[in-house]
């Protein structure tokens, strides 16, 4: 019964967002309780206090794109333009362009980035994050970025990785330059 439920839920978020959700199934096959732990750690992402929902998508698609898992990444456009980003603010992001990006994005795009890299310069963004959301706020980020990285890694360890290649953003094709540094740390943000 707890497996054609998490079927369930699984069949509906892959016909709501047109995503291929093989891997997950998989795992459901071999054991429901895995099924149920991914699930559980997954949650971590879903975890968003003082900090708006684009913002928080857009932190995550950073996380997405870092990994290099093509269909991930259209996942998560499709996700920030739900959330309200522009079509234009995601071109921008997917091609590297970040000195395009309207202000309130900037920053923790780039504080996203410089994590990723291991850059020194995440200490500022940081400081400049929590001022303006306050502590809660950089746990949700955190989240957001740590989750990001887990769907692409457990995809990729299963055998049903795919590297970006193209990416649609609102009919355009877009694509996307993986972030291997931090790119405009340092810049006004």
């Amino acid at each position: 019964m707890l497996a054609w439920l998490i079927r369930r839920k699984i069949d509906g978020f892959a016909a709501a967002y047109d995503y291929d959700m093989s891997y997950v199934r998989e795992i459901l096959d071999v054991s429901t309780q895995a099924a149920i732990v991914y699930s559980r750690a997954t949650a971590l992402g879903s975890f968003r206090r003082g900090v708006p929902a684009d913002v928080h998508t857009l932190v995550q698609l950073v996380g997405v794109m870092h990994e290099d898992c093509g269909p991930c990444v259209q996942l998560g456009v499709k996700m920030a333009l739900q959330a309200g980003v522009s079509p234009s603010t995601l071109r921008a992001l997917l091609a590297g362009e970040l000195e395009q990006l309207p202000p309130e994005y900037a920053l923790p795009v780039r504080y996203a980035r410089a994590v990723l890299v291991r850059d020194g310069a995440s200490e500022e963004f940081r400081e400049a994050l929590q001022a303006k959301y306050g502590k809660l706020g950089l746990v949700s980020l955190a989240f957001s970025l740590t989750c990001a990285r887990i769907y692409p890694t457990m995809k990729y360890a299963l055998g049903f990785g795919q590297a970006c290649t193209r990416i649609t953003v609102d009919g355009t094709v877009v694509t996307p330059v993986r972030p291997t540094h931090a790119i405009g740390v340092g810049a006004a943000a």
